[in-house]
């Protein structure tokens, strides 16, 4: 193995170990703070830090074409981080963490899916086979084990919990037509993302920063720390340590595999930090989803 390589496995395992820790800070500081609080500590708390990175990367030339560069961003920017993230959090704030992190795993199968509508990419049968075990999947898991009965133990944040995979399938399309720099492109995004929520507050007349702490008995300190952990290694930190990684190596589907361990590696932390009993449906779920997006990897015959 090259130096080369070790050096992209290591930046790989940094991500897998953050990101599987960001169930467990975003249900421990929705106690907190609400959806919408997260929301907006954790989405600014990435702007300064992407801000940061791109001033060291390329100095003052981070703000050139300002204008030109929000509003290319401004589609991306509303998809991701503002709509992704809302949405996740809200779906966070009603399911157990680990229903919520398996259903929000399914963004890999709806990739596949809108890249044969959007992009022309030939349909395999392999794509039609995985999509119906994704979906069984989370059948399995949205009722705990009960998939024929379809008593779903909540609707409404299961179903927030699987559009965001729409939205993170789309958001990630657009991104491949944007040529800029990565991590220029990832701080106009938060930049957007981030003035909107300014926005939507200024003309709530500041009701919207009345709505930041959970009225649940919330800390604003515990809130504060929570969404700066998530702002940095959910949405900036941890993307460009992935980004380096996959550009260090040479063995790139092999490194893009290790992102399989990750739910499984945060239903440990579930299980420690929480205290959620992982219930058998999700284990089972979880590996019938990431079954099917192995098989939706695998070389097929494609139907022309």
């Amino acid at each position: 193995m090259t130096q080369n390589t070790r050096t992209a496995y290591l930046y790989a395992l940094g991500s897998v170990l953050a990101w599987s820790t960001v169930s467990t800070a975003f249900k421990l500081t929705l106690r907190h703070l609400t959806p919408i609080g997260l929301m907006f500590v954790s989405s600014a708390t990435a702007l300064l830090f992407l801000v940061m990175v791109n001033l060291i990367k390329h100095k003052g030339n981070a703000f050139d074409s300002l204008g030109k560069n929000l509003t290319k961003s401004l589609l991306p920017g509303i998809l991701n981080p503002l709509a992704y993230y809302l949405i996740l959090f809200i779906a966070y704030d009603r399911l157990r963490a680990q229903e919520a992190q398996v259903l929000n795993y399914t963004w890999a199968i709806v990739l596949s899916m809108l890249s044969i509508i959007i992009l022309k990419e030939r349909f395999r049968w392999s794509d039609l086979a995985a999509l119906l075990l994704s979906f069984l999947g989370v059948l399995v898991i949205s009722t705990r084990g009960k998939p024929i009965s379809m008593d779903f133990s909540d609707p409404l944040g299961s179903g927030l919990a699987l559009s965001t995979s729409l939205i993170w399938a789309s958001y990630w399309i657009i991104n491949l037509k944007d040529r800029r720099d990565p991590e220029l492109k990832l701080m106009y995004n938060f930049a957007v993302g981030t003035i909107i929520m300014l926005i939507i507050a200024i003309a709530s007349g500041g009701r919207l920063f009345g709505m930041l702490i959970n009225p649940d008995g919330g800390n604003a300190l515990y809130g504060i720390l929570g969404g700066i952990y998530v702002g940095i290694f959910e949405m900036g930190l941890t993307f460009i340590l992935w980004m380096k990684a996959l550009q260090s190596g040479n063995n790139t589907p092999g490194i893009a595999n290790l992102i399989f361990l990750t739910p499984f590696v945060s239903l440990l932390f579930i299980s420690l930090v929480l205290k959620e009993a992982i219930h058998p449906a999700t284990l089972l779920g979880l590996c019938v989803i990431v079954g099917s997006n192995i098989l939706q990897k695998l070389p097929q015959l494609k139907v022309r």
